[in-house]
């Protein structure tokens, strides 16, 4: 079995510390890639070392939302410089959160679009994190999207179906985390059930939100077999099926990883 952990964060507290048994686990488990993401830029150095030593991870550079306040004065050519990297494969991840509104929405906007820029330019992939800001995120994908097409997908998708089918009707892939397997999840299930097939990854967002039955535990992208088979029993399907297509999904989406 080939399965990619899309979205994880090696360098947070409950990974590590135990970072070597992490990778372990995980390639135990069938894990055959992870994608390491940064949220801030002192994070940067760490996110593609930790890439640029293991041969079965990569790496991204962006700001995600709650640190926007913080970044605000980040140009474009930074972000430019640091993508440039040979294990750099994703810009983010970044976007909006207006549920927790750590940093000025303004400013969010600001530097979201600053990164699909830099996707655009790049042709890598912008990872976003999106939570309580449909209509603002949907009305800049659609915005940017008519200024130049650009590789994106949603991370850990806990939205609604109608911005699942306007972010489907742009071109963009949808990324499923442990939380599809949460029993009050059930609206999320049903669209984990119908999205199509070549526009769907799995992901930990290690360490946080472990999956059932690792609930209580600090995730780690081991943990990405149990969202896989819940998502296959959803879809009716063979969990080695499932794990094909979002393997070749993504290198379809992270087309400087499969180079």
């Amino acid at each position: 079995m080939r399965l990619i952990d899309s979205h994880c964060h090696l360098e947070y507290e409950g990974v590590v510390d135990d970072r070597d048994g992490v990778l372990a686990r995980a390639r135990a488990a069938g894990v055959t890639g992870m994608l390491n993401i940064s949220t801030r830029r002192r994070e940067w150095d760490k996110v593609v070392g930790t890439a640029e030593s293991q041969p079965d991870v990569w790496a991204s550079v962006g700001i995600h939302p709650h640190e926007a306040d913080q970044h605000a004065d980040l140009g474009r050519e930074e972000l430019l410089a640091a993508a440039a990297n040979a294990k750099v494969i994703g810009i983010g991840e970044s976007g909006l959160d207006y549920y927790y509104d750590k940093s000025d929405r303004a400013v969010q906007r600001d530097l979201f679009r600053m990164h699909i820029g830099v996707a655009r330019e790049t042709g890598l992939p912008i990872i976003i994190h999106t939570r309580d800001a449909e209509a603002d995120t949907s009305a800049i994908l659609a915005d940017e999207m008519e200024k130049g097409a650009f590789p994106a997908l949603i991370h850990c998708f806990t939205a609604s179906k109608a911005f699942a089918r306007t972010v489907l009707d742009l071109g963009l892939t949808i990324s499923l985390s442990g939380i599809v397997t949460f029993k009050n999840a059930r609206e999320l299930q049903e669209i984990a059930a119908g999205l199509p097939a070549d526009r769907l990854l799995v992901e930990t967002d290690s360490p946080f939100l472990a999956p059932i039955p690792h609930r209580g535990r600090p995730c780690e992208p081991a943990f990405v077999r149990d969202t896989a088979q819940f998502v296959a029993d959803l879809r009716g399907q063979a969990v080695e099926e499932l794990a094909e297509i979002t393997t070749d999904n993504f290198f379809g989406l992270f087309s400087k990883a499969a180079a």
